[in-house]
């Protein structure tokens, strides 16, 4: 059970009338990132054609928290229909040539959509809350005028994090087939971000506001769950800076990852199938 304490931060990120602002802006990316985003913007261009709907980023970048040589470059494209594998090469190939090409970033992360499944009701808190808070529209018409407004609410906490549970076995498997460092670094990465972003999003509704920065969704856990702050606390560090340590990643899926699935659900319920 919960042991609720002060709240260390006055909620935020929402607007006058309670809705989830939509968080950063073109404007907002920094000099280092403006060649690499434009680069991205032309290749996709050039990739995809006319079954580009719209595109977008996502992550630090576009927030202008991002740091040379360690951060990634996020995208999210929506194409007119649905994306085959052929389209899934062609963008890991297009990841892959700009992270070699361009020193300021640390890989290249890019979710491939179609846009009926991005509108659809089944991801209208999920996907669709996704691209209407948390992308910054790049190209094409934005989706987000077809979508509703989000308030931090159970709801939404359900539908985006409410199946770690389901999550976890393929974290094992993943766990397992890691046998270097070079493997298990970027799974800690994912993994503490994962946790720590789910952790945060079981206090949103109480909490009543929306960020995205690691450690601070990290100190507002810690007023709700302070007999587990620590431990997302140190996540949030390794996923800015992560190790290869396979005991972190046991961890995860043997402790911290069961007791945060079983706490989600009776607070917010599970995920609704998909």
């Amino acid at each position: 059970m919960a042991a609720e304490t002060v709240r260390p931060h006055a909620p935020k990120g929402l607007d006058a009338q309670g809705f989830i602002e939509r968080e950063g802006s073109l404007g907002r990316i920094q000099r280092p990132f403006r060649p690499v985003v434009a680069a991205a913007r032309d290749r996709v261009l050039d990739l995809i054609g006319p079954r580009l709907h719209s595109a977008y980023l996502y992550g630090s970048i576009p927030r202008g928290t991002a740091r040379v040589g360690r951060s990634d470059l996020d995208l999210l494209l929506a194409l007119r229909d649905e994306p085959a594998d052929a389209d899934r090469e062609g963008v890991r190939a297009l990841g892959e040539s700009l992270d070699k090409e361009f020193p300021e970033i640390d890989g290249v992360g890019t979710l491939l959509y179609g846009r009926k499944l991005l509108l659809s009701e089944s991801e209208r808190h999920d996907l669709g809350w996704f691209v209407a808070c948390l992308c910054t529209p790049l190209l094409g018409d934005d989706l987000a005028e077809y979508l509703p407004r989000y308030r931090p609410d159970s709801l939404l906490a359900r539908e985006t994090n409410g199946d770690l549970a389901l999550l976890l076995p393929r974290w094992r498997e993943r766990i397992d087939a890691a046998d270097s460092d070079e493997a298990r670094r970027p799974l800690v990465r994912f993994m503490s971000r994962h946790l720590v972003r789910t952790a945060f999003t079981l206090v949103m509704p109480r909490w009543n506001g929306w960020t995205s920065d690691l450690g601070e969704m990290a100190e507002i856990f810690a007023g709700y769950y302070p007999q587990r702050a620590d431990e997302l606390r140190a996540a949030a560090v390794l996923g800015h800076a992560p190790t290869a340590d396979a005991a972190v990643l046991r961890r995860y899926v043997d402790d911290l990852g069961p007791w945060l699935a079983d706490e989600y659900t009776r607070v917010h319920g599970t995920k609704a199938p998909r």
